[in-house]
């Protein structure tokens, strides 16, 4: 008989240390939001001359499990995608992106890999392609910084790049995603 309540005394050990072990895990996430302080722009050529564009609306929330990202969710509005060149460019730049259907850029967190390679799903267009992004990290003073550029080319993502002039001017196929996001608590 003793046995018994000795192996029944030793399960309730094992779950309460279990429990608490989950419990304790849970609080050592913290959540980050994307700062204003961020910011991402799209660089790019046409048969007339380079461009950028600036996403004047990205919104994220980033949660960390000591130094490293565990999820991250990241969006553009299309709609706030600006250039300096005037309403005609941001017109063609809304189009390209396919605004009306697929109003938001996304990326959605995977893994990081080697310590600084970011790996995820990036949504363009309605296109979704899994791409691993070499980035600069920091985590300091309540802040965690994520630092990169990604090459894409527009028609990976089932994008026609946007021409003018009856096809005079074309933007070329290649463009270069820029980015400084900071994160929060």
């Amino acid at each position: 008989m003793n046995n018994i309540l000795n192996y029944i005394a030793m399960k309730k050990n094992i779950l309460t240390l279990f429990l608490a072990s989950i419990t304790l895990a849970g609080f050592s996430q913290e959540t980050y939001t994307l700062s204003s302080e961020s910011s991402l722009t799209i660089d790019g050529t046409s048969t007339l001359h380079d461009w950028t564009v600036t996403a004047n609306t990205i919104n994220g929330n980033l949660v960390a499990e000591g130094n490293a990202p565990k999820e991250i969710d990241f969006e553009v509005l299309v709609a706030d995608i600006k250039s300096e060149r005037g309403a005609t460019m941001d017109k063609k730049t809304h189009n390209a992106l396919k605004m009306e259907n697929h109003p938001k850029v996304t990326f959605k967190f995977k893994e990081v890999k080697g310590g600084s390679s970011v790996v995820g799903t990036l949504n363009i267009a309605g296109h979704e392609k899994e791409v691993e992004i070499e980035t600069e990290m920091t985590n300091a003073s309540g802040q965690i910084k994520i630092k990169g550029e990604k090459p894409i080319k527009l028609q990976d993502y089932d994008m026609e790049p946007p021409s003018a002039m009856f096809g005079q001017i074309v933007v070329g196929d290649d463009v270069v995603v820029k980015f400084d996001l900071v994160f929060t608590k």
